[in-house]
């Protein structure tokens, strides 16, 4: 359910809104235990996924590093060979 969250700084080019925002429905879908929340709980859900966009997208921004920023496809082909080690093994 947690596939969406992920590191998101540090990167170059930086995490975008649809990023933070897809991470943020995942975290929020984990916390309530909803994957769809229904006709009553939607505005409630919807609200929060919003608050936790904002709250992430103002972290990412607020933070500081003298590290240089990772490479997108870098870390992308890294992850696969690691889903590779771990899935052909079986």
């Amino acid at each position: 359910m947690c596939r969406n969250i992920r590191n998101l700084y540090n990167f170059k080019p930086p995490a975008t809104d649809e990023e933070i925002r897809a991470s943020s429905l995942q975290f929020v879908r984990k916390l309530s235990g909803f994957n769809r929340p229904s006709k009553a709980n939607e505005a409630a859900f919807n609200r929060a996924v919003d608050e936790v966009a904002a709250a992430a997208r103002l972290l990412i921004d607020s933070l500081v590093t003298t590290a240089p920023p990772k490479d997108r496809e870098e870390e992308a082909a890294k992850a696969r060979a690691r889903s590779a080690e771990r899935f052909s093994a079986a």
